[in-house]
């Protein structure tokens, strides 16, 4: 019994990868997302490709972004915010 409380616990790992998984998915299907930027500014679009320090988003009617990830506070998908209108009409 001494033995098994001496050996150290097993952190899980820092990186689970679900940040890559989450954009791979969303590029794959050129999901249309919102981007919020920490000033409240929202810019809408796709996204192209990212890396550890940015994403580019590409939009239809305006000239493509590159955004550093430090001035995003979060990301949505534009379709959950269309289903969300539509059944709070009904």
């Amino acid at each position: 019994m001494g033995r098994e409380s001496s050996k150290k616990k097993i952190h899980p790992p820092y990186e689970t990868h679900a940040e890559n998984y989450y954009y791979l998915k969303q590029m794959n299907k050129k999901t249309p997302m919102g981007v919020v930027m920490n000033d409240g500014e929202i810019i809408e679009g796709y996204i192209e490709w990212y890396d550890k320090n940015c994403l580019k988003l590409n939009r239809d009617d305006a000239p493509n972004l590159l955004i550093y990830k430090t001035n995003i506070k979060y990301l949505y998908k534009l379709d959950d915010v269309k289903e969300k209108e539509k059944k709070a009409k009904k």
